[in-house]
């Protein structure tokens, strides 16, 4: 629908006629140009004119064609496979072709009068269905939350979930607050009938142990069905590949619901990723015997490093910075003041310096100290610090302040920082976390610095740097110019429920800063040893000339060997002035690794093991539960059917009153003069006009 307006009152039209009739008069109402002419020919003439001089003047009035669209949006169906590997279970051969045809037959008609969409779920959700059943987790909280992001804000229908029930992360879907205003279908996939199964349940154990040390190992061993049969638990160790057998102990099965935690004891006699195989021997008729063995890994350290954090005064940081230290078992960490007799910074390996030097306490003596022990140390820099003696106690940054005023800032993740890797997920979150107190000053940093955390003073992203590390004078080096890390702590605990986001920042500064001195100019940093099987393993890599400064001007190559000798090849990224190199997901078990590159003329290598561990969650259920889907359809209003009912929900649909498209109207207002035709019509007219007149004898 159109429609016609002026920005000026619709009367002055008649000033417009009026002015083209004058105009038209004026020239051709007593005109004897063409007086051997018809005397029509001065009536179109002067029409002309008048039509031409009408339209002009108004057009000056500013008019606007108002326009109304009307969009009618088809409600959007979700479609929802879980991938999950417990699915497999049951779903294979004939019936998983069966349930094939009926998922499709189900999108074809819910295409015809709704907007379709298949998204699959298990380890993360994603669009496109495949069937393949090979994710390792199932988490129904980050399928609702995913919907809820990816189509919440449109015209969401219903949403259909065919899984088997079991999940493994996340909470129970029924208790989920997710706003999702639509009715959730569900399919109940696999069986709830209790099979016969034994299984290797949990095992506790620490993820790092010590050398010399003996550990523990919790088995915790599940039967179902099994009653009055006898089995063995063996735990082995792999070495180069084989299996060495540590411990056998015979298991003899009680009742069909058979419960049973061992506890064993291992010697850690050998630095580095020990991995270790927990079997138990398979019984006939299990339904089965995937889920019969478990393999571990353990970290095993020939050290504890020890960490002294020193304050100027009592602090909240300091907790906080504590608990996330001690929750590493690779370290042991002690907290004093600055005023507390006896201190000897020697017995140390690691020293965080929170608010000193400080106004009243310049710790000279205690830096001569530790240059001399060649000790690393972080400065972590509030309000009750003195800047001066700062900016000569590190050459990270360069510091002009007097501490008596403060800014509210925010830390913005570099893009240029190298010295290691945070994951995607502090970096997006990090920003929006609590700003902290930061003195008011000129800050910057030096070329010695690398930058991880810039200022957001505000709205203001400035250069200026609010942590970074490196080295000076041969020392590793942290700075932290603001105080108030207790509040990312509890924000990061609020926001996520964990404190995985602060953990990952200080933890991962920490242990770059904490690492003994490397004096070899090419080296490897690996943020850990052992990996899950779902997340990709990345590398970093340092590079420096003779004067230890980093460079990363020649390429870097790795390789990478699995226990049975299949070498894989990359080439690291250049970023910054260091190294990065993303390998991907690798299979499970364990790896050696060779860098080289070639610098000045000289060959530069770096060695080095790490592992993948299995996720073997989806194997520890058989047993579908579809009481979870149930109450996931009642609390959304919807439905559960069975597979071979999975065509009756387009009737479902179809049949819910709340499933309705919906119309959207737009208004759009465009100034008349914007139409190319009226340009063509003014053109017209004038062309008209001069063609006749020249026709007939004149300009």
């Amino acid at each position: 629908m159109l429609d016609l307006s002026f920005q000026y009152p619709a009367w002055f039209l008649i000033f417009c006629v009026l002015l083209g009739l004058g105009y038209a008069m004026l020239l051709y109402y007593r005109d004897t140009t063409f007086r051997a002419q018809s005397k029509n020919l001065n009536r179109w003439l002067g029409l002309l004119r008048w039509a031409t001089i009408t339209l002009l003047s108004a057009l000056l009035l500013s008019p606007l064609l108002k326009s109304l669209l009307t969009e009618t949006k088809k409600p959007v169906i979700v479609l929802a496979q879980d991938q999950s590997e417990s699915v497999a279970t049951d779903l294979q051969g004939q019936a998983l072709e069966q349930y094939k045809q009926n998922w499709n037959l189900l999108r074809e008609g819910l295409s015809a009068d709704y907007e379709v969409h298949e998204i699959a779920f298990g380890d993360q959700v994603r669009e496109g269905v495949d069937f393949a059943f090979n994710d390792k987790i199932t988490n129904f909280s980050q399928l609702l939350r995913g919907v809820y992001d990816l189509y919440g804000g449109q015209n969401l229908g219903a949403v259909v979930v065919a899984s088997d029930g079991i999940y493994n992360q996340g909470s129970n879907p029924s208790y989920s607050d997710v706003a999702i205003s639509a009715p959730v279908y569900t399919v109940a996939l696999g069986d709830t009938t209790p099979k016969q199964d034994l299984l290797v349940k949990r095992v506790f154990h620490n993820k790092i142990a010590y050398l010399g040390d003996k550990f523990t190992l919790q088995i915790d061993l599940t039967a179902n069905n099994c009653a009055s049969k006898q089995t063995v638990l063996n735990i082995s160790k792999i070495v180069d590949g084989q299996a060495r057998t540590l411990q056998s102990i015979p298991i003899n099965i009680q009742g069909n619901d058979f419960f049973l935690t061992k506890e064993v004891q291992i010697e850690a006699d050998k630095p580095g990723v020990a991995e270790y195989l927990i079997t138990v021997a398979g019984l006939p008729g299990e339904v089965t015997v995937a889920n019969n063995r478990k393999e571990i890994f353990i970290d095993v350290l020939d050290a504890r490093q020890k960490i002294l954090l020193l304050a100027n005064s009592p602090h909240p940081d300091l907790s906080a910075i504590k608990t996330t230290l001690e929750g590493n078992k690779n370290y042991q960490v002690s907290l004093a003041y600055i005023a507390d007799p006896g201190i000897d910074p020697v017995k140390y390996d690691f020293i965080v310096l929170h608010n000193l030097p400080s106004t009243t306490n310049d710790i000279a003596g205690l830096l001569n100290t530790l240059n001399e022990k060649r000790i690393p140390r972080m400065f972590i820099a509030g309000m009750q610090t003195g800047y001066a003696a700062l900016s000569k106690a590190q050459g990270l940054a360069s510091v002009q302040s007097d501490g008596k005023q403060s800014d509210d800032v925010q830390g913005i993740v570099s893009s240029k920082f190298a010295a290691f890797t945070l994951s995607q997920r502090v970096m997006e979150v990090l920003p929006s976390f609590n700003p902290l107190t930061a003195a008011f000053g000129n800050f910057a940093a030096t070329p010695q610095a690398q930058v991880l955390l810039t200022k957001r003073i505000g709205k203001v992203d400035t250069d200026q740097p609010l942590l970074a590390v490196g080295e000076t004078n041969g020392i590793k080096t942290g700075i932290l110019l603001a105080e108030g890390l207790w509040k990312w702590r509890l924000f990061d605990f609020l926001q996520h429920q964990n404190n995985e986001v602060f953990d990952e920042l200080i933890g991962k500064t920490v242990q770059y800063l904490s690492v003994k001195e490397d004096k070899r100019k090419f080296r490897i940093n690996l943020d850990k040893n052992i990996f899950n099987e779902n997340e990709p393993v990345t590398f970093g890599a340092e590079l420096y000339n003779d004067n230890y400064e980093l460079t990363n001007t020649q390429d870097v190559s790795m390789s990478i060997r699995n226990r049975d000798g299949k070498e894989f090849t990359y080439t690291f990224n250049k970023l910054g002035k260091a190294y990065a190199l993303n390998a991907g997901i690798l299979p499970v078990g364990a790896y050696t690794y060779k860098a080289e590159t070639n610098f000045n003329g000289v060959a530069l290598a770096y060695e080095g093991r790490f592992s993948v561990q299995p996720i073997q969650l989806e194997l520890f259920e058989t047993t579908a539960n579809h009481a979870v889907l149930r109450a996931l359809s009642t609390k959304f209003g919807g439905e559960t059917v069975f597979p071979a009912q999975l065509t009756s929900i387009l009737e479902k649909i179809k049949a819910n009153q709340t499933v309705k498209p919906v119309i959207y109207q737009t208004t759009s207002t465009n100034p008349l003069i914007n139409l190319k035709w009226i340009f063509a019509l003014l053109a017209l007219l004038l062309s008209a006009e001069w063609f006749l007149r020249r026709y007939f004898g004149s300009y």
